[in-house]
């Protein structure tokens, strides 16, 4: 029997959120999006996916209201992703689903992420150990990890070996 292409007969909350967020590369999408990739040939680039499934994606997530578009150049007209309010509580579930995956036999962690103003390494659902409390994505601080390459070839990963605070846009010159 065939997979079905979607959940409409699930009477259920995580049907309706892999509606959204379900299809390959998604996650993807929007892990980089919290990263600070907002510009389609950078999505492009350090996702390596094909153009019609990101422009699919993109146009997916932003009609859901996971992301939004911005003007950032009027001639030629590009646009930026940028994550919304929405968006944002897709945090828990990505540093979740990325420490489950830490725990694969033989996985290294690629990305660290610590709460700027303590140091501490934030939890699997993003919360201060030392602070008590949940961190705010504006004050999480992605380093790289032990398993990241240190030689990437494409700009983006170049640009998130440096320490960066999450949301802030990654700037690589590409257009």
């Amino acid at each position: 029997m065939a997979l079905g292409k979607d959940y409409v007969t699930q009477e259920c909350s995580i049907a309706r959120a892999l509606e959204i967020v379900g299809e390959r590369w998604t996650l993807l999408v929007v892990r980089d999006a919290f990263y600070g990739v907002r510009r389609y040939n950078d999505f492009l680039v350090h996702l390596g996916i094909p153009r019609a499934v990101l422009a699919s994606r993109l146009q997916a997530l932003t009609a859901a209201g996971v992301l939004e578009k911005h003007r950032y150049q009027d001639s030629p007209p590009r646009e930026e992703y940028v994550v919304t309010d929405r968006g944002r509580e897709l945090w828990p579930v990505l540093r979740s689903l990325g420490a489950w995956g830490r725990g694969i036999p033989g996985a290294l962690p690629m990305r660290e992420f610590r709460h700027a103003p303590c140091g501490t390494p934030v939890g699997v659902v993003g919360e201060c150990p030392a602070c008590a409390g949940p961190v705010p994505l504006e004050e999480i601080e992605m380093l790289p990890g032990e398993g990241l390459d240190r030689d990437p070839a494409d700009p983006v990963s170049r640009a998130l070996l440096a320490p960066r605070r999450l949301l802030q846009p990654v700037v690589t010159g590409t257009a």
